[in-house]
């Protein structure tokens, strides 16, 4: 059964570990397994999930079949189904296969950007206008965000200008871009950069400012959550168990934990609309569907307070 459409949520969480977790792992889900761990997020209240990647199936195994998990997702009712895009040929495999908002990933480094898809955020942006026309023709409908990757730092070149992350939003969104958030691609961000980055962003974008994807990488992850929180942000990217770990911290988790998430702002009365009872089941079927992945979460391991609740 899906989520209750009566329970008001404050906040969108938006569960990332179908794509970000997965990729990030050796192992390959099976897409039944896919299936299973879908369901138990939908069954859970979660009301948008990012599916999958539309990237060659050489480079990223684990997404060889995107389209086939983002066309059983779209059967779940109440459920905005994502799927991430790099380029142009992406966009039109994820809009032909039936995803209600693609996200398209701009780094903000050039060191990063030039590594990773070969191209300047310049570059990135005429991408960005090109997928928007081809969103337009195909799928009016569809909602196209541009997440604003390294927008707190970079492994490659360290600092990265704050001045330049706001441009970049700013020209995302001038290009056809419904939204843009920011992400901390590389968890070096802190809660005072975050509440600063985000104060400039939702004052340069109005309602247009997207969502806070942060890493825990560092252990801050939640507190950066909190951060964006106060600076008005109600889009929040997790991911169930922390999926994917974090090259550049072994045994940290890489996304910030779902349950945790929830928990935090369920616990400060901040409704989410999920069920924290059936989130942490939904580790269940993804336990299953990567037997031996280590999984993360603080509240799931010390289970809830006494009292805690009441829960849908």
């Amino acid at each position: 059964m899906a989520h209750d459409d009566s329970v008001q949520a404050d906040v969108l969480i938006s569960e990332v570990g179908p794509r970000d977790g997965l990729q990030s792992v050796q192992a390959t889900m099976p897409t039944e397994a896919k299936f299973r761990w879908i369901d138990a997020l939908v069954a859970a209240g979660v009301r948008e999930i990012e599916v999958a990647s539309f990237v060659p199936a050489r480079l990223l195994p684990q997404m060889a079949d995107a389209a086939e998990v983002v066309a059983y997702a779209v059967r779940q009712p109440g459920v905005t189904v994502m799927a991430l895009v790099p380029n142009l040929r992406g966009a039109e495999a994820a809009l032909r296969a039936g995803a209600h908002k693609l996200t398209m990933p701009v780094s903000a480094s050039r060191a990063h950007s030039l590594a990773n898809v070969r191209k300047t955020p310049e570059d990135m942006v005429e991408e960005v206008r090109a997928i928007a026309r081809l969103r337009d023709e195909l799928a009016p409908a569809v909602k196209l965000e541009a997440g604003i990757s390294t927008a707190f730092g970079c492994t490659l070149q360290g600092l990265v200008p704050e001045d330049e992350v706001i441009r970049l939003a700013a020209m995302c969104v001038a290009a056809g871009a419904d939204e843009s958030g920011l992400s901390d691609t590389v968890g070096y961000a802190n809660p005072s950069q975050v509440r600063r980055l985000f104060r400039r962003l939702r004052s340069e974008l109005g309602s247009r400012a997207g969502a806070a994807h942060m890493h825990n990488t560092r252990g801050l992850g939640l507190a950066n959550c909190l951060a964006a929180w106060d600076e008005g942000v109600r889009t929040f990217d997790s991911s169930l168990g922390g999926l994917g770990g974090c090259p550049y911290a072994p045994g940290a988790s890489g996304n910030v934990v779902t349950e945790d998430l929830v928990f935090m702002f369920e616990a400060m009365g901040v409704r989410t609309g999920i069920s924290m009872q059936k989130i942490i089941a939904a580790r269940a079927p993804l336990a299953a569907g990567l037997p031996g992945e280590p999984l993360y979460g603080m509240t799931p391991d010390a289970g809830l307070p006494k009292g805690f609740g009441p829960f849908h």
